[in-house]
């Protein structure tokens, strides 16, 4: 790691010595894709020299005083799809891109495990290449991409069989990946559609200016205030999802004469009740960028955002139910003084400030943010204590309880809990009331699962040429987070208090918290739970992509550093002596390479081969075997190894665009985790579950085909395909955590997974689209 840091600050230096002396001009024209009208008006600008023009009456456009070297030159329209097109300027002369073609914009999708944007490869009228062969722009959002996105999401479908987690998301460089289990949370930014369309995409292992990515690709969204096209706009909209209305209005002033620029974005989305029964919804969101841009060096941009939402959530249910009430019941709610009542309630609220300075020189970009975040993530739900479970799809309320004895059939039984089911299906918040008034201390009660994150991050990144032909992308980065877990009593519905005890346990280990025993808790107390994890993470890349006229490659390695240690506020009864205080600190190192190469055989023929080994430490979620009642570790703890490659064919021509791939991933020494409720563990007793494999080694082949077709001006046909294999490829170690087994060896043996399809994702999917 300390290697490439001192590579990184090797090149800064240098970067800041060098300048260019050769300057081209750049000229095209932009019209619209269907009707092939000319464009007034487009913004487009040269990113990396923060160059910008707009296309006039014919839909003509040009730059000039460009310097040789590699470029991308962004195209945005309102109403039309953001596009990103690699320049590369070898020589001095006029480098005429012929006619660009911008799509109209389809609805957005942002919350999928696939971040896609839209980029065609620029051909003229004629379908002759321009002056140089384009190679491919990762970014680019082929048919396949947009059926992954947009058709295939709907079926769950994950690209390649990948988590999530595997891909990388970042703001202005700083990664929004949750140290917890990897994942971004989207609805931090949720609602702010157009102050996070500017971003750039790096599919799969491709190379990315930002960060070393995963395998699954990187996304960087930017919200510096010049980038964004002048504009006031103010939308509403409706539909019978998640929510039933939006409104949403945004001013963006461009760089005005005193190189001040503001964004200013909002939003409001909301439902009484969704498509499912009882779920309501309530979303604010607010957007803020300003820049002040001091000279043609050196600029500063401070960005805020915040998405405060509520939203009521749907129950799973099983077939048993669905026969007997439909596919819109929901279990969560009940009726209250006439009003739907949900008891599973999600809330976000987790503000981010961001600070941004930027560097420009002719050869040399070095962005460099500070961010802060803080805020709360909140899940209710009802809890009881010594009394009957309340959900109403408890298994013993359902008829199935009664005919579960092949031999021994209680039909009559059956009959009437089905008629009970059927007529009084929902909570009964009024009987639950009525239990805490008759008892005095409540046996019933709302509280939430509370995670109050903290987090501070800062990102610099550096982009410089060494020569006309030959670019570095390098990076270091940290975060530091304190992350405090507790369980929160929300509404003790109508009861005095509620004694803090494990109603599973007996003698001392009945005490969540022994050092403040048979404490009585009043609403907005913790109890149950109540720890912090305390993590730490840096990183740093680095990354040479090359540009030839037959061939462009890139070869990046990466090292990062991980630390998580637990600190328990509470001293549980069950586990006096593991629970309370700072727990033993857990260390990872990691690094990766990867390196690709795109071969243009012509300017319609192409061929990529990528191929990459990387390690990932455990997160958070995987790396604490029961985090809420002790410190202890997953057993096996270690970080997960990945090796993938893939091979595409691409074929590209006015009116086609097609892509065929084959790909390659292993994954070793894996960690799952999955959490349950189970009755009859040992005897009659109940408890939460943590299941836990180790040592997973897993396969994920297969083959993607993209086509297109612009059939008439006005019909496309888009095909996509995907056909994959992701098994298991050994029998990896089970462990069952639970306060159930403490004096019991909790390893379980070995799992008979090998040769199995890992679940979560359909293996094939196909799309036609017209």
């Amino acid at each position: 790691m300390k290697i490439i840091v001192f590579a990184i600050i090797v090149c800064l230096m240098h970067a800041l010595n060098t300048g260019a002396q050769t300057l081209a001009s750049i000229n095209g024209k932009v019209v619209e894709a269907t009707s092939e009208e000319p464009l007034q008006g487009v913004f487009l600008k040269i990113t990396a020299l923060n160059i910008s023009a707009e296309s006039n009456l014919n839909g003509e456009f040009i730059f000039e005083n460009i310097p040789v070297g590699s470029y991308t030159l962004q195209l945005q329209f309102e109403g039309y799809e953001t596009q990103n097109f690699p320049i590369n300027i070898v020589e001095i002369k006029p480098y005429n891109l012929g006619v660009i073609f911008l799509q109209k914009s389809i609805v957005e999708k942002y919350e999928t495990s696939l971040i896609v944007l839209t980029d065609e490869d620029l051909l003229d009228e004629e379908g002759k290449t321009s002056d140089y062969i384009a190679g491919l722009f990762q970014s680019s959002k082929d048919a396949y991409l947009q059926a992954a996105a947009f058709n295939f999401s709907q079926a769950w479908f994950k690209v390649r069989g990948y988590d999530s987690s595997y891909g990388t998301i970042a703001i202005n460089g700083i990664e929004m990946n949750k140290l917890y289990d990897g994942r971004p949370q989207w609805s931090d930014w949720g609602g702010l559609n157009d102050a996070f369309r500017n971003q750039e995409f790096s599919n799969d292992i491709a190379a990315s200016d930002h960060s070393f990515g995963g395998i699954l690709g990187a996304t960087n969204f930017s919200t510096r205030a010049s980038d964004y096209q002048a504009v006031k706009k103010v939308s509403v909209s409706s539909t019978n999802k998640s929510y039933t209305g939006r409104a949403m209005g945004t001013y963006a002033s461009g760089l005005n004469k005193n190189n001040w620029a503001f964004v200013v974005s909002a939003s409001r989305r909301f439902a009484q009740e969704g498509s499912i029964d009882g779920t309501s919804y309530n979303a604010w969101s607010g957007f803020l960028s300003v820049e002040k841009r001091f000279n043609k060096n050196h600029s500063l941009n401070f960005t805020a955002f915040a998405t405060p939402n509520k939203r009521g959530k749907s129950s799973p249910n099983t077939q048993e139910v669905y026969d007997l009430k439909g596919y819109q019941y929901n279990a969560y709610w009940g009726n209250q003084e006439g009003d739907k009542r949900n008891s599973r309630i999600k809330e976000i609220f987790e503000p981010v400030l961001m600070l941004s300075h930027f560097y420009e020189r002719e050869n040399t970009v070095i962005k460099s943010t500070f961010a802060y975040q803080f805020g709360h993530i909140g899940n209710s739900r009802l809890g009881y204590f010594n009394a009957p479970n309340p959900d109403p799809t408890y298994w013993k309320n359902l008829p199935s309880n009664f005919l579960r004895y092949p031999d021994n059939p209680d039909y009559a039984n059956a009959y009437l809990s089905e008629q009970e089911f059927l007529k009084n299906g929902q909570i009964k918040w009024n009987e639950l009331y009525q239990v805490n008034a008759d008892n005095g201390n409540s046996l019933y009660y709302l509280y939430e699962d509370r995670v109050d994150d903290t987090q501070f991050s800062a990102n610099s990144l550096v982009n410089t040429k060494f020569t006309e032909n030959l670019n570095f992308n390098g990076g270091v980065s940290f975060k530091n987070l304190s992350s405090k877990n507790y369980a929160n009593m929300l509404d003790l519905l109508g009861g005095n208090g509620f004694v803090d005890l494990d109603q599973y346990a007996l003698g001392d280990a009945r005490q969540n918290d022994l050092n403040n025993p048979n404490r009585t808790i009043v609403e907005s107390d913790k109890f149950q739970y109540n720890y912090t994890v305390n993590a730490f993470m840096a990183s740093a890349f680095g990354q040479i992509q090359g540009t030839q006229k037959n061939i462009d490659y890139f070869v990046g390695m990466n090292a990062k550093s991980t630390n998580y240690q637990r600190e328990g506020l509470f001293k549980n009864g069950t586990y006096a002596e593991n629970s309370f205080g700072k727990g033993e600190k857990q260390n990872f190192m990691d690094f990766g390479a990867k390196a690709g190469a795109t071969y243009k055989i012509t300017g319609r023929h192409l061929v990529t081969l990528n191929g990459g080994y990387t390690t990932n430490a455990p997160t958070i979620k995987t790396a604490f075997s029961n985090s809420r009642v002790n410190n202890s570790i997953t057993p096996d703890l270690t970080s997960e190894k990945i090796i993938t490659g893939d091979l595409s064919y691409v074929f590209r021509a006015p009116k086609i665009q097609s892509r065929l791939t084959a790909y390659y991933t292993k994954f070793r020494n894996a960690i799952e985790t999955s959490f349950f409720f189970a009755e009859g563990l040992l005897g009659d007793q109940a408890d939460f579950v943590n299941e836990i494999i180790t040592g997973v080694d897993k396969t994920n082949m297969g083959a993607e085909l993209s086509f297109e077709y612009q059939i008439l001006p006005t019909v496309k046909l888009l095909a996509a395909g995907s056909v994959g294999q992701f098994t298991y490829s050994n029998n990896p170690q089970l462990y069952l955590i639970s306060e159930t087994f403490t004096d019991l060896n909790s390893n379980f043996g070995t799992a008979y997974l090998k040769n199995y399809h890992i679940s979560g994702t359909p293996q094939r999917a196909y799309s036609f689209t017209f």
